[in-house]
């Protein structure tokens, strides 16, 4: 069963006088459960094809269904609502909100779920102890190595049961040892909780864990073929 399906997306930005060809008539189709990979050199449109597949960018042109909802169809509200129940994000900058702890920033998007707060804790602690953070609970992001923090990061990405999550490059600012029991972590959810992983990157070592790897360069697919 496909969780996201691209028909002839094409984005486009402009930088100054200059415009730039992100993604060129991109089909794709990725199958619930998969743990995949798009990959390619800085530049090569990795990023704006999983914002896309996240609701954060529009295409200029084609169709995005994601989770059997085709987003053109889709209010700004319904889609607010798609990624805060059924989405989560994993970004290479951890964008963890600094004055709260390590389970007070897992419990958040429970929180904008409303949940409730008993019933939040118990499940940002469970899902901390998962990731091997059982004794940071009440550490905020500054007493937390980089590591510690991409791993509040990925339990808050999965903490409410999405049906995908999306992860920008995260094990870039991490170092092989880290980011490998990272990826452990998140391959264990998959096949555990069969939650969709989608990363982008350009590390050998994701790219060696994904079951399913999408080459892309120059916002295209590096074989030059749709991708189904």
């Amino acid at each position: 069963m496909a969780i996201v399906e691209i028909r002839g997306v094409d984005k486009t930005y402009q930088q100054g006088k200059v415009f730039v060809h992100a993604l060129k008539n991109i089909d794709l189709v990725i199958e619930k459960g998969s743990f995949a990979a798009l990959a390619g050199p800085s530049g090569s449109g990795k990023t704006t094809l999983l914002n896309i597949i996240g609701g954060l960018d529009a295409p200029d042109h084609g169709e995005v269904r994601v989770n059997g909802n085709t987003y053109r169809d889709m209010t700004q509200t319904q889609m607010a609502e798609l990624r805060l129940h059924r989405i989560g994000f994993v970004f290479q900058a951890y964008n963890l909100i600094p004055v709260l702890s390590a389970v007070e920033n897992v419990e958040y998007v429970m929180q904008l779920q409303g949940a409730a707060k008993k019933e939040r804790r118990e499940r940002a602690m469970a899902i901390l102890d998962e990731v091997g953070l059982s004794g940071k609970y009440h550490n905020r992001p500054a007493e937390l190595s980089g590591g510690q923090q991409q791993r509040v990061a990925v339990a808050r990405a999965i903490v409410s049961d999405p049906a995908i999550v999306l992860a920008d490059e995260p094990t870039a600012n991490l170092d092989s040892k880290t980011g490998e029991g990272l990826l452990q972590i998140m391959q264990k959810m998959n096949a555990d909780k069969a939650v969709t992983f989608i990363f982008s990157t350009h590390d050998n070592m994701v790219m060696a864990y994904a079951s399913r790897l999408i080459q892309i360069q120059d916002g295209e697919f590096a074989n030059g073929a749709s991708v189904e």
